[in-house]
C-alpha cells in the first residue's frame, strides 16, 4: 500500500508538478481543496504527510495547520509547508505565521521540486 500526501496549493502549474513527482515517488495523492477541512480530511484519510503552499492564503493556511497541531487525530501528521521565501516582509511574515502555527519545515517554492525527495526524508525523519 502506498503512502498518502495531501497537497493544498494555489499554484496549479507547481501544484500539478508535485503531484506528478509524488507518484514517481511511489506516493498516492489527494487534494484538499477547502483549507478549513484539512484537519477533517487529515482524520479521516490519514496520510503520512501534508504538503500546504504558503502564498495569498497565509493566515488561512496557518490557521488549517494550527488546527491540524490541535486536533489528537492528527497532530501527528507532518505539516511540509512551502511558498515564495523572499526578502519582502509580507513574505517574512507569512513563513513565520505558517512556522508559528506548527509547520515542521518550510521550503522554498523555487526549489521544491529538485529537493523534494530530501525535504520528504526531512520532514519525515523520526527521532
Amino acid at each position: 500500500m502506498q503512502p498518502l500526501a495531501l497537497l493544498s496549493y494555489e499554484n496549479l502549474l507547481t501544484g500539478n508538478q508535485l503531484v506528478n513527482k509524488l507518484i514517481e515517488l511511489g506516493y498516492r495523492t489527494a487534494a484538499v481543496p477547502d483549507l478549513d477541512r484539512l484537519a477533517e480530511q487529515a482524520a479521516k484519510e490519514k496520510p503520512l504527510l501534508c504538503l500546504v503552499e504558503v502564498a495569498s492564503q497565509a493566515k488561512k493556511v496557518a490557521d488549517a495547520v494550527r488546527r491540524l497541531r490541535a486536533d489528537p487525530r492528527t497532530s501527528h501528521v507532518p505539516v511540509l509547508a512551502y511558498g515564495k521565501l523572499g526578502p519582502a516582509q509580507a513574505d517574512r511574515e507569512a513563513a513565520e505565521a505558517v512556522r508559528a502555527a506548527g509547520a515542521h519545515l518550510l521550503a522554498a517554492e523555487t526549489g521544491i521540486l529538485a529537493q523534494l525527495p530530501q525535504l520528504l526524508e526531512q520532514v519525515l525523519h523520526v527521532e
